[in-house]
């Protein structure tokens, strides 16, 4: 059995496809990726409605939603397009294995 992040996989698995632990550490960097996207979008988005407050006032439940959403969507988009590149990648590992 060969760990590979939570999860055990067969030998014979990871055997047919070598790359498979690289392209887990792809998906990996990709979440990671989309949770800083998150954190720093949602972070982002409400400092700027603070600093607009004045002129636009409105509860700070509403602020915190579109803070939510907006890093919700910014994330969305960068995880994907992660994913896609991982994918790509991935598609790339099974090329280079020998025989087939």
């Amino acid at each position: 059995m060969v760990n590979l992040g939570l999860r055990r996989v067969e030998d014979s698995v990871a055997a047919k496809h070598p790359g498979l632990q690289q392209y887990a550490a792809c998906q990996s960097h990709a979440f990671m990726k989309g949770i800083g996207t998150f954190l720093a979008g949602s972070g982002a988005v409400f400092a700027v409605q603070k600093l607009v407050n004045k002129k636009l006032p409105y509860s700070l439940q509403w602020s915190l939603l579109l803070a939510g959403a907006a890093g919700s969507l910014a994330s969305y988009v960068v995880t994907r397009a992660e994913t896609r590149k991982c994918a790509d990648f991935w598609i790339y590992l099974e090329r280079q294995v020998p025989g087939s």
